[in-house]
Protein backbone atom coordinates (compact mmCIF):
# COMPACT_ATOMS: atom_id res chain seq x y z
CA UNK A 1 0.00 0.00 0.00
CA UNK A 2 2.72 2.26 0.52
CA UNK A 3 3.87 1.67 -2.73
CA UNK A 4 1.64 2.64 -4.44
CA UNK A 5 0.33 5.95 -2.93
CA UNK A 6 4.46 6.48 -3.35
CA UNK A 7 5.71 6.64 0.31
CA UNK A 8 9.53 5.17 0.18
CA UNK A 9 12.41 4.90 3.52
CA UNK A 10 9.35 4.80 6.30
CA UNK A 11 11.80 3.59 8.91
CA UNK A 12 14.17 6.58 8.59
CA UNK A 13 11.15 8.96 8.06
CA UNK A 14 10.32 7.77 11.62
CA UNK A 15 13.68 7.55 13.01
CA UNK A 16 14.09 11.70 11.46
CA UNK A 17 10.48 12.26 12.87
CA UNK A 18 11.56 11.05 16.95
CA UNK A 19 14.80 12.71 16.62
CA UNK A 20 13.76 16.14 15.62
CA UNK A 21 10.70 15.41 18.17
CA UNK A 22 13.12 14.66 20.68
CA UNK A 23 14.81 17.97 19.76
CA UNK A 24 13.79 21.08 22.85
CA UNK A 25 11.46 23.51 21.63
CA UNK A 26 8.46 25.31 21.79
CA UNK A 27 6.17 21.81 22.16
CA UNK A 28 8.15 20.15 25.18
CA UNK A 29 8.73 23.69 26.73
CA UNK A 30 4.85 24.09 27.00
CA UNK A 31 4.29 20.08 27.81
CA UNK A 32 7.43 20.36 30.50
CA UNK A 33 5.88 24.06 31.85
CA UNK A 34 1.91 22.75 32.31
CA UNK A 35 3.08 19.22 33.81
CA UNK A 36 5.44 20.82 36.33
CA UNK A 37 3.32 23.12 37.74
CA UNK A 38 -0.26 21.61 37.00
CA UNK A 39 0.93 17.98 37.38
CA UNK A 40 0.67 14.92 35.24
CA UNK A 41 -3.10 15.57 33.50
CA UNK A 42 -2.01 19.34 32.77
CA UNK A 43 1.06 18.26 31.42
CA UNK A 44 -1.09 15.20 28.99
CA UNK A 45 -3.64 17.58 27.93
CA UNK A 46 -1.14 20.08 26.59
CA UNK A 47 0.84 17.25 24.86
CA UNK A 48 -3.21 16.37 23.37
CA UNK A 49 -3.44 19.98 22.38
CA UNK A 50 0.12 20.34 20.32
CA UNK A 51 -0.68 17.11 18.78
CA UNK A 52 -3.97 18.13 17.56
CA UNK A 53 -2.19 21.67 16.07
CA UNK A 54 -0.02 19.59 14.39
CA UNK A 55 -2.84 17.74 12.67
CA UNK A 56 -4.28 21.36 11.71
CA UNK A 57 -0.95 21.51 9.86
CA UNK A 58 -1.30 17.93 8.42
CA UNK A 59 -4.66 18.80 6.41
CA UNK A 60 -3.13 22.15 5.28
CA UNK A 61 -0.11 20.32 3.66
CA UNK A 62 -2.51 17.29 2.44
CA UNK A 63 -4.68 19.82 1.09
CA UNK A 64 -1.98 22.26 -0.67
CA UNK A 65 -2.78 25.70 1.69
CA UNK A 66 0.95 25.15 2.96
CA UNK A 67 2.19 26.07 -0.36
CA UNK A 68 -0.01 29.08 -0.02
CA UNK A 69 2.31 30.18 3.10
CA UNK A 70 5.10 29.51 1.20
CA UNK A 71 4.50 31.44 -1.70
CA UNK A 72 2.25 34.28 -0.60
CA UNK A 73 3.86 36.71 1.17
CA UNK A 74 1.09 38.59 3.05
CA UNK A 75 -0.63 35.01 3.64
CA UNK A 76 2.99 34.62 5.43
CA UNK A 77 3.20 37.88 7.21
CA UNK A 78 -0.15 37.72 8.95
CA UNK A 79 -0.02 33.90 10.13
CA UNK A 80 3.27 34.88 11.13
CA UNK A 81 1.95 37.97 13.29
CA UNK A 82 -0.65 36.65 14.77
CA UNK A 83 1.68 33.48 15.76
CA UNK A 84 4.43 35.84 17.49
CA UNK A 85 1.62 37.62 19.21
CA UNK A 86 -0.24 34.55 20.57
CA UNK A 87 3.47 33.30 21.74
CA UNK A 88 3.92 36.43 23.95
CA UNK A 89 0.61 37.09 25.40
CA UNK A 90 0.98 33.33 26.12
CA UNK A 91 4.62 33.59 27.49
CA UNK A 92 3.91 37.21 29.56
CA UNK A 93 0.90 34.84 30.88
CA UNK A 94 3.16 31.85 32.40
CA UNK A 95 5.85 34.46 33.30
CA UNK A 96 2.86 35.76 36.17
CA UNK A 97 2.14 32.67 37.03
CA UNK A 98 1.83 31.89 40.45
CA UNK A 99 0.92 29.00 43.38
CA UNK A 100 3.30 26.84 44.71
CA UNK A 101 4.79 22.26 44.53
CA UNK A 102 2.60 21.49 47.85
CA UNK A 103 -0.53 21.07 45.39
CA UNK A 104 -0.74 21.40 41.73
CA UNK A 105 -1.73 24.70 40.17
CA UNK A 106 -5.16 25.16 39.57
CA UNK A 107 -4.97 25.04 35.48
CA UNK A 108 -8.31 25.42 33.10
CA UNK A 109 -7.99 21.48 31.23
CA UNK A 110 -9.73 23.48 28.24
CA UNK A 111 -7.44 26.77 28.45
CA UNK A 112 -4.41 24.01 28.53
CA UNK A 113 -5.39 22.32 25.67
CA UNK A 114 -6.41 24.87 23.26
CA UNK A 115 -3.43 26.87 24.14
CA UNK A 116 -1.63 23.78 23.13
CA UNK A 117 -3.36 23.86 19.49
CA UNK A 118 -2.83 27.38 19.24
CA UNK A 119 0.54 26.69 19.71
CA UNK A 120 1.23 25.09 16.37
CA UNK A 121 -1.89 26.19 14.56
CA UNK A 122 -0.24 29.70 14.21
CA UNK A 123 3.17 29.13 13.51
CA UNK A 124 3.26 29.14 10.13
CA UNK A 125 6.82 27.68 10.00
CA UNK A 126 5.26 24.35 11.23
CA UNK A 127 3.47 24.69 7.62
CA UNK A 128 6.51 25.07 5.97
CA UNK A 129 8.42 22.54 7.68
CA UNK A 130 5.75 19.98 6.91
CA UNK A 131 5.93 21.26 3.05
CA UNK A 132 9.65 20.48 2.88
CA UNK A 133 9.70 17.99 5.16
CA UNK A 134 7.58 15.19 4.26
CA UNK A 135 7.34 15.09 0.16
CA UNK A 136 11.30 13.99 0.55
CA UNK A 137 9.72 10.50 1.38
CA UNK A 138 7.34 10.57 -1.29
CA UNK A 139 7.93 9.46 -5.02
CA UNK A 140 7.80 12.75 -7.04
CA UNK A 141 4.55 12.94 -9.51
CA UNK A 142 3.19 10.00 -7.62
CA UNK A 143 -0.66 9.94 -8.27
CA UNK A 144 -1.69 9.84 -4.36
CA UNK A 145 0.27 12.95 -3.65
CA UNK A 146 -2.32 14.51 -1.05
CA UNK A 147 -3.22 10.98 0.68
CA UNK A 148 0.84 10.26 1.42
CA UNK A 149 1.47 13.45 2.55
CA UNK A 150 -1.75 13.15 5.11
CA UNK A 151 -0.93 9.29 5.98
CA UNK A 152 2.95 10.50 6.92
CA UNK A 153 2.01 13.46 8.60
CA UNK A 154 -0.26 11.31 10.47
CA UNK A 155 2.57 9.29 11.07
CA UNK A 156 4.59 12.39 13.05
CA UNK A 157 1.94 13.59 15.05
CA UNK A 158 1.10 10.18 16.11
CA UNK A 159 5.37 9.59 17.19
CA UNK A 160 6.04 13.16 18.52
CA UNK A 161 2.11 13.06 20.30
CA UNK A 162 3.74 10.12 22.45
CA UNK A 163 7.15 11.50 22.57
CA UNK A 164 5.09 15.12 24.80
CA UNK A 165 2.85 12.60 26.57
CA UNK A 166 5.88 10.49 28.00
CA UNK A 167 7.81 14.22 28.97
CA UNK A 168 4.56 15.23 30.76
CA UNK A 169 4.12 11.94 32.43
CA UNK A 170 8.16 12.19 33.49
CA UNK A 171 7.78 15.54 34.59
CA UNK A 172 4.43 15.60 36.02
CA UNK A 173 5.97 12.68 38.05
CA UNK A 174 8.82 14.57 38.85
CA UNK A 175 6.93 17.07 40.09
CA UNK A 176 4.84 15.21 42.00
CA UNK A 177 7.64 12.70 44.02
CA UNK A 178 9.73 16.63 45.21
CA UNK A 179 6.02 17.72 46.29
CA UNK A 180 7.64 17.45 49.83
CA UNK A 181 10.99 18.56 49.72
CA UNK A 182 11.42 22.17 51.08
CA UNK A 183 13.84 23.11 48.22
CA UNK A 184 11.86 22.36 45.62
CA UNK A 185 8.77 24.31 46.69
CA UNK A 186 8.50 26.25 43.87
CA UNK A 187 9.98 24.35 41.52
CA UNK A 188 7.15 24.17 39.07
CA UNK A 189 6.18 28.15 39.10
CA UNK A 190 10.21 28.33 38.35
CA UNK A 191 9.75 25.72 35.58
CA UNK A 192 6.61 27.45 33.67
CA UNK A 193 7.85 30.91 34.46
CA UNK A 194 11.17 29.89 32.66
CA UNK A 195 8.88 28.16 29.73
CA UNK A 196 6.98 31.28 29.71
CA UNK A 197 10.29 33.60 29.07
CA UNK A 198 11.24 31.15 26.24
CA UNK A 199 7.82 31.53 24.46
CA UNK A 200 8.22 35.62 24.76
CA UNK A 201 11.66 35.13 23.48
CA UNK A 202 10.51 32.44 20.45
CA UNK A 203 7.02 34.71 19.63
CA UNK A 204 9.43 37.59 19.49
CA UNK A 205 12.13 35.73 16.52
CA UNK A 206 9.29 34.61 14.65
CA UNK A 207 8.48 38.32 14.36
CA UNK A 208 11.51 39.44 13.72
CA UNK A 209 12.34 36.61 11.49
CA UNK A 210 11.97 35.67 7.32
CA UNK A 211 10.88 32.18 6.34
Amino acid sequence: MLATLGIHDLPLFVLAGLLLNLTPGADLLYVAGNAGSGGRRAGMLAALGIGAGCLFHVVLAALGLSALLATSELAFTVVKWAGAAYLVWMGIGMLRSHGGMTAPAVLDPKRVFWRGVLTNALNPKVALFFLAFLPQFITPHSAHQALALGLLGLVFTVNGTLVTLVMAWLAGTARERWAGRARSGRLGVWLQRAAGAMFVVLGVKLAVGGR
